[in-house]
């Protein structure tokens, strides 16, 4: 006769949010645009960052990121 250990079953893993989790896709129109001359909602999930700076490598789906370039100038936007 064997015996079997009862083990509880691991939760699944929840979803992983879609590729476009934070938005993104909704401030492409951004791009070309002076940072400074853009509102964003207060309740935006946002950072803002000019490409090359030292930002947290924490990903986050739901994070907007907008990356300018030296000038302030919108070249990205992407979730993260």
């Amino acid at each position: 006769m064997a015996l079997t250990a009862c083990t509880d079953m691991p939760a699944p893993r929840p979803e992983a949010p879609g590729r476009d989790a934070c938005g993104a896709s909704g401030y492409r129109s951004l791009i070309g645009r002076p940072l400074a001359a853009v509102t964003l909602p207060a309740d935006l999930d946002a950072r803002t960052y000019a490409e090359g700076d030292p930002v947290t490598m924490d990903y986050r789906a739901t994070r907007l990121n907008i990356v300018t370039d030296d000038d302030g100038t919108i070249i990205e936007v992407r979730c993260g």
